[in-house]
């Protein structure tokens, strides 16, 4: 049977020819290689690696040896000066925990989760779920300056079947430090026995304490600037006179790698991943490769022999899409994704509609609907179709009455009461894209800061803007518990970041402050109003026409994507209720843009899920999600699931659909299968069949 495999050639990233061919990362032809072959050559831009093993009973790849009972339980104890592997345990069940519902009754541990077998069975003994196997971490880093260093990682089980290689890719969500997607792909990759290969994507979770010039190491552990030097995961680019003199004005301030790197990591999401793939084919190569009479490694596991499924979620499912279109040597074979952060280089003829109607807006960029909703939602929160809404307490009315009020005076809503105001704050974000489906989970969105600290971290990514410019008079640092103003903490959270962070101020203890009329203080406080000043001028990056203005927009434009898939089946998973990443914006516009592109050849496959939103652990964390809200994990898993045998067995991808699924309701009783969550079908009933002619794509209701 021909496959992907038999019509592969040399990988070219863009324009910049690597040396994997069909053999591996950096092979070479040498006389000392067994069979004259080539050389296990580490690619040219991997600094020093760190390999670790783990027994899978005391420690593991996994679960950072808590087991499956473990990650449902407390964190895991560090002691005051965190050891490397506390850190990466607490790191471990942090990030496995920020991306599923981790409570029984959601599911976790009975239809998911590191006891549950891909067959769906599972094993309830205490600390089951543990993968013994090997660890290798690195940095890549293209010219050795440390300016870049992103975190790739390969993580090789011990039940891995060199007869029969196989990776996953797991680029982080969100910001996430380079374990973000262990529970979004590295689980399902280490269960089926193939490699999980992981990236940070440069934009992983680096702090750099300002004013004592603290750091991390790509383990966590702390340095500082000057002694870590190039292998400091971040440290500002700032001259020394210039952050003496920000320090002096702007004291206990911080700068975080995604939002000050100026490098605008998002343009290489997908170059990152497909260096981590080549990474993974190196470390499989150090572990299972001939050696030579003179202790050679040679080459074993290659492109041409090797399944090659690009995961993620958000952000790492956006970096899977940007390498499957970047990708034109033929590394990966296929791409399974969910919720994927896209922004999209929309091409004329391109249609969405829903139930045959054209929906209001699509197709957007994250800047631009962010820092919309950013402006909107805590407004919206309290029009009173929204009363029901979670965590609405949790905004103060009064300061969202004062936002509306504040909206309504700069022009960008109208309305004479509150209500009214707050009633076309929600118009607005409707007419902006967002599904009805989502309007209940604005308040929420804001609340949490979801909104606002994405709104902040991207304009000054985009912008490339440097820490001391305090992009809109935005700034990150640790506040006052009682003023909301920036203050010394306790103790500095420099020690557990790499563990608890996200990557994303408010995050591990660095809150997110802006400038007001009386000084710096926790924006949520910001003039009675939540900072309307420096919300309005975020939005105006992106609607105004100053130097600024153009800065950003080019940063914008550096990260479209195209929805050419190069022919590669695809299936995309993506719940409609999603306030984060809108669909509209996103997956439905990129399944019309891949067919625009690809036509009949087009394998992606778009999986609609209703009653599912951006963030599972919401339902385990926020009252109200619970009743409302399913896993969107469930179905990641299962598309997973149907990649594998469509590349393994020629099973035919599911038809695109959209899957409607039942909410737990009133009590949230305990999450049935059979009664909550169907499956995704082979061929789904007309009135769930997602259609696309020519670049119009239809969405039943």
């Amino acid at each position: 049977m021909t496959t992907l495999r038999s019509t592969r050639r040399a990988l070219v990233l863009g324009a910049v020819p690597l040396t994997i061919a069909l053999t591996a990362c950096g092979g070479s032809s040498s006389s000392d290689a067994p069979g004259a072959g080539p050389v296990n050559a580490k690619p040219s831009y991997i600094r020093a690696v760190s390999v670790l093993s783990y027994n899978g009973s005391t420690d593991d790849l996994l679960t950072g040896g808590l087991g499956w009972d473990g990650l449902a339980g407390a964190a895991p104890a560090v002691s005051a000066t965190p050891t490397a592997a506390e850190l990466r345990r607490r790191a471990i069940y942090n990030n496995y925990r920020a991306l599923v519902d981790f409570t029984a009754a959601g599911g976790y541990g009975r239809l998911y989760g590191p006891n549950v077998a891909l067959d769906g069975t599972v094993n309830s003994t205490a600390g089951a779920g543990k993968i013994a196997g090997k660890e290798y971490i690195a940095y890549a880093d293209p010219d050795g300056s440390g300016r870049v260093n992103v975190v790739v990682m390969a993580q090789i089980p011990a039940s891995f079947d060199p007869a029969n290689p196989c990776i996953v890719t797991a680029t982080s969500s969100g910001s996430r430090g380079v374990y973000g997607a262990i529970s979004a792909a590295g689980e399902w990759g280490l269960k089926r026995g193939c490699a999980v290969a992981y990236t940070d994507k440069g934009s992983g979770n680096g702090g750099h304490e300002l004013a004592t010039g603290i750091v991390t190491f790509f383990d966590g552990t702390l340095g500082t600037a000057a002694s870590l030097g190039a292998g400091s995961h971040f440290t500002a680019n700032v001259l020394p006179a210039d952050l003496a003199a920000f320090n002096a004005a702007n004291p206990f301030r911080y700068a975080f790698k995604h939002a000050h790197s100026q490098q605008n990591p998002e343009k290489d999401w997908g170059r990152n991943t497909l260096q981590t793939i080549e990474f993974t084919l190196w470390a499989l190569n150090e572990e299972y490769g001939p050696v030579s009479s003179s202790g050679v490694r040679g080459v074993r596991i290659t492109p041409a022999n090797t399944t090659v499924i690009a995961a993620g979620v958000s952000n790492g499912g956006g970096a899977a899409l940007a390498a499957a279109e970047q990708d034109a040597g033929g590394l990966i074979d296929a791409v399974v994704v969910g919720e994927p952060q896209i922004n999209l280089r929309l091409p004329a003829g391109l249609q969405v509609q829903r139930g045959g109607n054209n929906v209001a807006a699509f197709g957007r960029t994250l800047y631009d609907y962010t820092t919309l909703a950013n402006l909107l939602q805590p407004c919206a929160a309290y029009a009173p179709a929204n009363a029901a809404s979670p965590f609405l307490a949790a905004i103060n009315a009064t300061i969202a009455q004062n936002r509306c009020a504040a909206l309504a005076a700069a022009g960008v809503i109208t309305g004479a009461t509150f209500a009214d105001q707050a009633n076309v704050a929600l118009a607005a974000l409707r007419a902006a894209g967002w599904e009805a489906d989502s309007d209940l989970l604005h308040a929420s969105h804001w609340a949490t800061q979801a909104t606002p600290g994405v709104a902040v971290t991207y304009a000054n990514a985009y912008s490339r803007a440097s820490v001391t410019e305090n992009l809109c008079g935005f700034s990150f640092a640790t506040t006052s518990a009682t003023t909301g103003q920036p203050a010394a903490a306790a103790a500095s959270p420099m020690g557990l970041l790499f563990a608890q962070g996200n990557g994303v101020p408010p995050t591990g203890g660095v809150n997110l402050v802006v400038n007001s009329a009386a000084g710096p203080i926790l924006h949520t406080l910001a003039d009675g109003n939540a900072g309307t000043t420096g919300a309005l001028c975020l939005r105006a990056l992106w609607t105004g026409t100053d130097a600024a203005a153009t800065k950003l927009k080019a940063g914008v434009d550096e990260i479209r994507l195209t929805g050419n898939l190069r022919g590669k089946p695809a299936i995309i998973v993506h719940g409609r209720s999603d306030a984060l990443v809108p669909v509209n914006h996103t997956t439905r516009p990129y399944l019309g843009m891949n067919r625009l592109v690809e036509g009949a050849s087009s394998k992606l496959s778009v999986i609609e899920v209703t009653n599912a939103q951006h963030f599972d652990t919401f339902i385990a964390a926020v009252p109200g999600y619970a009743d409302r809200y399913i896993p969107m994990h469930h179905y990641n898993i299962q598309a997973l699931n149907q990649m594998w045998a469509h590349l393994k067995s020629n099973a035919p991808l599911p038809a695109s659909q959209v899957v409607r699924t039942t909410p737990r309701g009133t009590g949230a009783p305990a999450i049935d299968a059979a009664v909550n969550l169907p499956a995704i079908a082979a061929t789904p009933a007309a009135g769930n069949a997602i259609s696309v002619n020519g670049g119009v794509v239809n969405v039943p209701e």
